[in-house]
């Protein structure tokens, strides 16, 4: 039995998790990790701290597989997407905290850029909007705030990478400065048609080409880890984005699948293989996870906030004591009373991209309870999820039949049901719930010869349950109706 050891380095967790070669978890561990909130709309992590639980966690699943180094045949890396991290060459050390994806710090450089007519030239190259979500703004805040670090960027002696990038200097003790296409798309540097960085976005944003990790397949053997860091060398031999890796988990490997996640923000990928669909409705084009050289296309759509909703009713509310409450308490109501809970927290993302909304929260009355609130916080998520599969739906001509989920909250029923009825197409939950890990092993195994091809990957997805509409499509256009009135009044509240 060959093994395959997956880093999933998300945004309030890293996680690793050991995958047997029929597909099945052989033992996985997860540490949350701290988020820094330096003002209001900035996000933050610590790169070392990142760095260090994702260590420890791929430490503690091999000692709870009761296996070595030396029994995994290779090890593939899932990560945020577009969280920005600077690191100086020779001492390996980060310049600042990393900007996570999720950081608004950078809205008014957006819109200057908007202001001057950059939408087209951004989208046409990257299939990207201008938003601080992605890469560049973040990078180029980075390089103007911070005193003297243009300068040591312009000299090369300094190092920019994405979550996955981070990993995989740290894993392989510096020799790899390394990313691929999947996370590449993700920074509005990368010109995802020619697949290459971009020298009129370098120029645009003044990102010097030094700073840039080199760009390869998402799955291939890159080198291998420092024998100091799990007692042997391991292959490195996978890398995506979470979303990618997730849309290959899943087993979408041909066009018009698609997948959502439900982690802390929702992601909605859609398959449309070598044709890179430009989005008229909000959504994005990015490129797939990769084997070889032929690049593959996605529409993608991505919420904010998703999850991540959840989490502030535990902690920033205390409504209840950990997650997996949430559905008992939102179950304890029918309905929500009329309650619409829109979590802009920070801004909207596709298909509204409003980097000035903030959350909203409306049709409370004297009899509304906590147990309305927890339950419109859910339906929140699936509504959302539903813009973006209209959007990608009219975008792409393509009328969905079925739609495969994965992610935490993929695991409440409550939240699948609503999002069935919603949408009014089955909703299917596969048995591997972990399928953003299952991912990276799937791309690192078939680097090392573990699978043979995807057609073997696609035999071992299995439906764990399916949940059909039971709402009738009045009663759900009707729902839809009044989050469109909520959503209204949520946008544009910061003022600019």
């Amino acid at each position: 039995m060959k093994h395959i050891l997956a880093l999933d380095q998300g945004t309030t967790s890293s996680r690793a998790i050991i995958f047997n070669e029929d597909g099945s978890v052989r033992a996985q561990a997860q540490k949350e990790f701290r988020q820094i909130f330096p003002h209001p709309g900035w996000v933050e992590h610590d790169p070392e701290e990142i760095w260090a639980t994702q260590r420890s966690v791929a430490r503690r699943a091999l000692a709870r597989a009761g296996l070595k180094a030396a029994d995994i045949t290779a090890l593939g890396i899932a990560n945020q997407r577009e969280t920005v991290i600077v690191w100086d060459r020779k001492s390996g050390l980060p310049v600042h905290n990393a900007i996570v994806w999720q950081d608004r710090r950078t809205a008014d450089a957006c819109a200057a850029l908007k202001r001057r007519g950059k939408t087209n030239i951004v989208r046409s190259k990257t299939g990207l909007v201008i938003d601080p979500y992605f890469s560049a703004t973040k990078l180029a805040w980075l390089l103007d705030s911070i005193p003297g670090l243009r300068l040591h960027a312009e000299r090369g002696e300094l190092a920019f990478g994405t979550v996955d990038s981070w990993l995989a200097w740290k894993l392989s003790g510096g020799a790899l400065h390394i990313t691929d296409v999947s996370n590449a798309s993700r920074t509005m540097l990368y010109n995802i048609h020619s697949g290459d960085w971009d020298d009129a976005l370098l120029a645009l944003f003044r990102i010097p080409r030094s700073l840039l990790p080199r760009v390869l397949p998402s799955s291939c053997v890159y080198g291998e880890s420092d024998k100091n860091v799990f007692g042997a060398p391991i292959p490195i031999a996978g890398i995506a984005g979470d979303q990618q890796a997730a849309l290959f988990g899943q087993a979408c490997h041909a066009p018009g699948m698609a997948k959502n996640t439900y982690g802390t923000g929702c992601f909605l990928l859609l398959n449309t293989g070598a044709k890179a669909v430009p989005s008229k409705h909000g959504l994005l084009t990015t490129r797939c996870a990769q084997r070889g050289t032929k690049p593959q296309y996605a529409l993608e759509g991505g919420v904010f906030i998703g999850g991540a909703v959840v989490q502030w009713l535990r902690d920033g509310l205390g409504f209840v004591r950990s997650s997996s409450e949430i559905e008992a308490l939102a179950a304890s109501v029918e309905d929500t009373g009329g309650v619409y809970l829109v979590p802009a927290f920070a801004g909207l993302g596709a298909p509204h991209w409003d980097a000035y909304a903030r959350g909203t929260m409306l049709g409370l009355t004297r009899g509304t309870t906590r147990a309305h609130i927890a339950r419109a916080a859910l339906e929140a998520i699936a509504f959302q999820s539903a813009e973006l599969l209209e959007a990608m739906q009219k975008d792409s001509g393509i009328r969905l039949k079925e739609l495969r989920v994965d992610g935490g909250a993929a695991a409440n029923d409550t939240l699948m049901q609503f999002q069935a009825d919603i949408l009014g197409v089955p909703v299917l939950r596969p048995k591997v719930l972990e399928t953003t890990a299952l991912g990276a092993a799937y791309l690192a195994g078939l680097a090392t010869g573990v699978w043979k091809n995807t057609a073997a990957i696609s035999r071992q997805w299995a439906v764990g349950r399916r949940f059909e509409p039971r709402m009738s499509r009045a009663e759900a256009n009707s729902r839809m109706a009044g989050w469109a009135r909520a959503l209204a009044r949520s946008k544009n509240w910061i003022e600019h």
